[in-house]
């Protein structure tokens, strides 16, 4: 076992470690609870729920109301292509990694949405959190080899049906240890979302700071193992990219 968690240390950076996805899962599910609970009652981790209220409203005539899903669509789009450039330019400075600099960038967003009344339209918030979802998901893909998404539970459920679908007809208990992965995934986000829900009706607002303790823990460990332990790795692509 001691061998087998050697060559993993080797292997994966640090920003492919578990234990940051598992934080960065919690961070997510907080994410979801409060744009739903205090910000206009969608989800801004993915998109999938845009597009069928989008829909939904075109179907029953309201142009102006469905196109504006078009915004954080687009909101989620431009995270995407802004992730996909930004880790060049990154890499041409040489302190951090660009998933460094990212959840840094993601406390000072959540940071100074907590200071944005509930009474300024919902729009603004969500617009921002679907922009930072966009960039989280794109830039964490695999944990120790294990394809992960960080905003949402769909794949992480879907793989937890395979595994053990796997299981049953082989009988390896790897793929077992595979899907409590991916179960811990969903419970940590399932424990962010119920932290933050509780906390909403005291904190207003404010409660979406909650959301920046677990991203905080992540670059703490992030900036360390850059600065200290990876710093001859910076230029290493994490696996999947």
């Amino acid at each position: 076992m001691s061998r087998t968690i050697s060559e993993n240390q080797k292997r994966y950076l640090t920003c492919e470690r578990r234990g940051v996805f598992q934080l960065l899962m919690v961070s997510g599910g907080m994410m979801g609870a409060y744009t739903y609970m205090l910000r206009g009652g969608v989800f801004c981790n993915a998109q999938t729920a845009n597009f069928v209220l989008m829909a939904m409203a075109l179907g029953q005539g309201d142009w102006s109301g469905g196109l504006y899903y078009l915004i954080p669509i687009s909101a989620y789009v431009a995270g995407a292509f802004v992730s996909e450039l930004l880790p060049v330019t990154v890499r041409k400075i040489g302190l951090l990694r660009w998933d460094t600099y990212l959840i840094g960038a993601e406390i000072l967003v959540l940071f100074v949405i907590g200071f944005i009344p509930l009474t300024v339209t919902d729009r603004v918030v969500q617009v921002l959190i679907n922009f930072i979802c966009s960039m989280q998901y794109n830039t964490f893909r695999q944990a120790e080899g294990i394809p992960m998404a960080t905003t949402f539970c769909t794949n992480h459920v879907r793989q937890i049906g395979i595994c053990l679908a796997k299981y049953a007809k082989h009988r390896e208990t790897s793929v077992l240890r595979r899907s409590l992965t991916h179960l811990t995934m969903v419970a940590c986000f399932l424990g962010g979302a119920i932290v933050l829900t509780a906390l909403c009706a005291i904190l207003q607002e404010r409660a979406i700071w909650i959301a920046i303790l677990p991203l905080l823990v992540d670059f703490l460990l992030l900036a360390h193992a850059d600065i200290f332990q990876e710093h001859d790795r910076l230029e290493q692509p994490p696996e999947g990219h």
